[in-house]
């Protein structure tokens, strides 16, 4: 079995140490105008308001990364990622994890941010491995890799975690280290493939048995499509955590999934004397 390895990724003034002996690190998704009229009418107005409050709220709900997506139709968006970010910069030390698939984009972003970003994401498709993996060698960043090449999303685990090892050895073939490779072994819902959630758990345990690495995931996608979708993506969030998952992005704002993982840390022995679910509690149940 693999050593755990440690992903370190940082901004300015503030780093962050993911592994699985420590904390779960939750990497906060709500800067994304994905379904989000709002936050996409703001940025396609180059206000950042909502950006900028939801950074504060996500960081002061727990989150230790922050996912920046600012994917808007018809925008620059090379220029609207960096100016989003330094939005986000100007009011949290928090580091960002860079959300775009477009390589302008991420070229613009990782020219003007100071630190050591994690970039979301680079898959096994040819032209991706070839226009991501050299910017993010060229930054010294971290990148996430997703478990999907030219042929799609793989049906079994073993075929997941076969192109998960294509992305780490073609990270290292540019001297990216592995542990600055985080795997992301996609987790499908299970309203449309009743042991898609399945799939992904069985792929988490193989890659890190096999290599070791940090492990993330989208992991509210398992409960599109069902009611009370709260408790669906809590429930799979602890099962993930103790199959593997380090550092899932997701939606901090969630008081059952922040308490969730919490409570999963605490059984898995990631908490000493209970700490962080003491202080948790105490916060959550203080006067008025």
């Amino acid at each position: 079995m693999a050593d755990n390895l440690t992903t370190t990724v940082s901004s300015k003034n503030q780093t962050v140490d993911i592994n699985r002996a420590l904390p779960t690190v939750v990497i906060g998704e709500r800067i994304n105008p994905t379904g989000r009229r709002k936050l996409q009418a703001e940025l396609e107005a180059h206000v950042f308001n909502t950006v900028q409050g939801d950074a504060v709220a996500q960081v002061e709900a727990g989150a230790k990364i922050l996912d920046v997506n600012a994917g808007v139709p018809d925008a620059d968006e090379p220029k609207l990622i960096a100016e989003t970010i330094r939005a986000v910069t100007a009011v949290t030390d928090a580091p960002i994890c860079i959300d775009t698939a477009n390589p302008e984009a991420l070229a613009a972003a990782l020219e003007i941010y100071e630190g050591k970003a994690l970039v979301n994401s680079v898959n096994g498709e040819t032209r991706s491995l070839e226009t991501v993996l050299p910017l993010v060698k060229e930054h010294g960043a971290a990148v996430i890799g997703l478990c999907m090449d030219d042929d799609g999303i793989p049906a079994l685990p073993e075929k997941r975690l076969a192109v998960a090892e294509k992305i780490i050895q073609r990270a290292a073939k540019l001297g990216i280290a592995t542990e600055d490779v985080v795997i992301d072994p996609l987790v499908l819902t299970v309203s449309v493939e009743s042991d898609a959630a399945l799939l992904t758990l069985k792929t988490t345990e193989l890659i890190v048995k096999e290599f070791g690495v940090n492990i993330t995931m989208g992991a509210s996608n398992v409960s599109f499509g069902l009611p009370d979708r709260s408790a669906v993506n809590a429930a799979f969030m602890a099962i993930a955590i103790r199959a593997g998952l380090t550092c899932p992005i997701t939606n901090p704002l969630d008081p059952d999934l922040a308490v969730m993982i919490l409570a999963a840390d605490l059984a898995l022995g990631k908490d000493e004397w209970g700490e962080r679910w003491i202080a948790a509690y105490r916060s959550r149940n203080k006067p008025d």
